[in-house]
């Protein structure tokens, strides 16, 4: 039986993949922090890493500038973030960071053009920056390009440096089911399974698949990970529910149909429930 679980928290799937980039962003904004520096001898000794001592005042600006952007941006402030990036691109045109996070603003600005813009000036000038590729990689899985999106989550995963294999892997999973090729989104979602085990859209997805295979069993162990953590909606419960209708779990089903009618009686998976579409 699945654990009941109370909850408030609504609308994960959405902002779960919404944060799989805007957290990524704020991993990378170190980036321009150490570039190698140009040797000053002819012997052409090593180059060094680039330190802040090594900034100019004109990039410090410019990184206080990025910052501002993305704390508005993380609340949702987009013209403001907007603004800020602005003047971090004037007060640094080459601060590539700058046009990664204006791309993800437009992008949920809903301005698809100038988002690819952006986020193709930051790869011409880091194109292997991880950060960069999983963030161009969603943008094209979320504007209707899904096979494209994956060669960047593999640019991503290749990187040595990446700090967040798990969001790049869960990415790669969610966009191989919009072009129905399970085998690769359980392998993605599997690693991504490896490195964060509580992540609930990674789970809710892993549900999903283990259920269109008839492995209830599993299904349920992925889906009340999703629910013992405290996060569900409409789509969790729903999956909850049609697991233990086939595994004859009466009484977990009841529960969970329950919380459907009370949290999501006007959501679309409650209206299949009422009219019994527990294969559509």
């Amino acid at each position: 039986m699945i654990k009941q679980v109370s909850s408030k928290l609504e609308g994960w799937h959405g902002r779960l993949l919404f944060a799989a980039t805007a957290l990524s962003l704020l991993t990378g904004l170190s980036a321009c922090g150490n570039q190698p520096l140009s040797s000053d001898s002819e012997g052409g000794s090593r180059r060094e890493l680039a330190t802040s001592s090594d900034q100019t005042e004109a990039q410090r600006r410019a990184g206080i500038r990025l910052q501002l952007a993305v704390g508005y941006y993380e609340q949702h402030q987009l013209a403001v973030a907007l603004d800020e990036i602005k003047q971090a691109v004037a007060a640094d045109p080459e601060l590539a960071d700058a046009y990664s996070v204006r791309g993800l603003i437009y992008m949920e600005m809903g301005e698809n053009r100038l988002a690819d813009d952006n986020f193709q000036r930051a790869l011409r000038s880091a194109p292997n920056n991880p950060d960069y590729a999983n963030n161009y990689g969603w943008f094209l899985c979320q504007t209707g390009r899904p096979k494209e999106s994956i060669a960047h989550f593999e640019t991503a995963l290749k990187s040595r440096n990446y700090q967040s294999p798990a969001k790049a892997l869960t990415n790669a999973g969610v966009c191989s089911l919009k072009f129905n090729d399970t085998v690769a989104a359980q392998r993605y979602l599997s690693q991504a399974f490896q490195f964060d085990a509580g992540n609930p859209l990674t789970n809710a997805k892993l549900a999903q698949l283990a259920y269109d295979r008839n492995d209830y069993e599993r299904a349920r162990f992925y889906i009340g990970l999703v629910l013992k953590n405290d996060v569900q909606n409409a789509e969790a419960l729903w999956t909850a529910i049609k697991v233990e209708r086939k595994l004859g779990d009466t009484a977990a089903e009841a529960s969970l149909v329950t919380q459907l009618r009370r949290r999501f009686g006007n959501s679309s998976e409650f209206a299949a429930y009422q009219r019994g579409a527990f294969n559509e």
